[in-house]
């Protein structure tokens, strides 16, 4: 997709499992700079429409749509060396979906997510936040790499995750009823 996304994205992240049994009655909103708000933007002639291309040295998630136009969302994206690029797809979809640390996380950093080994209920402080996407290949299945909500705006624009794409919970709850199970995902190899 050369025009709209030339890099790659890191995302690997923790897993999600169940579902918050009592979601928060309203989704709060979050005060993002008017340049990291989701824009409409042209992109590269024939583009599919209805994919998700992450470009990690922009910081910028795209919805392609037709007649080569895309939503543009600003996101954080994995710190160096944590992150696949690839294709992948959208193998399930959680509303506050509850967040376990992987084991690379645990022995990245034990003190940090040793507390979270059992896992933790899905919820506005809940590292996944409001919504997942979770991304797989056919010969993998679940990669651990997901697109999630977070309540931390000032992520975005860095890399600062351990792999997963962020945006903000409200954002990611508009990109979530966008995107339909089996959704092309492509994250693209950074060029810094």
């Amino acid at each position: 997709m050369t025009g709209v996304a030339a890099s790659g994205a890191a995302l690997t992240s923790g897993m999600a499992t169940a579902a918050l049994a009592h979601p928060p009655k309203e989704m709060p909103s979050y005060d993002v700079p008017e340049d990291m708000m989701p824009q409409m933007v042209p992109i590269a002639k024939g583009a599919t429409p209805y994919e998700i291309h992450v470009d990690p040295d922009n910081f910028a998630l795209y919805w392609t749509l037709p007649d080569d136009m895309a939503m543009r969302y600003t996101v954080g994206v994995g710190r160096p060396g944590l992150y696949e690029a690839g294709e992948f797809y959208i193998g399930a979809k959680k509303e506050w979906p509850s967040w376990t640390p992987t084991p690379g996380m645990l022995e990245r950093e034990p003190e940090k997510y040793g507390k979270y080994r059992d896992g933790m209920p899905g919820g506005l402080d809940n590292p996944l936040g409001s919504r997942a996407l979770y991304l797989f290949t056919p010969e993998k299945g679940d990669t651990f790499l997901r697109i999630h909500g977070t309540d931390d705006p000032s992520t975005l624009g860095k890399r600062v995750s351990n792999g997963c794409a962020r945006l903000v919970n409200d954002q990611m709850a508009e990109l979530y009823e966008k995107v339909p199970m089996d959704t092309r995902v492509v994250l693209y190899e950074p060029l810094t």
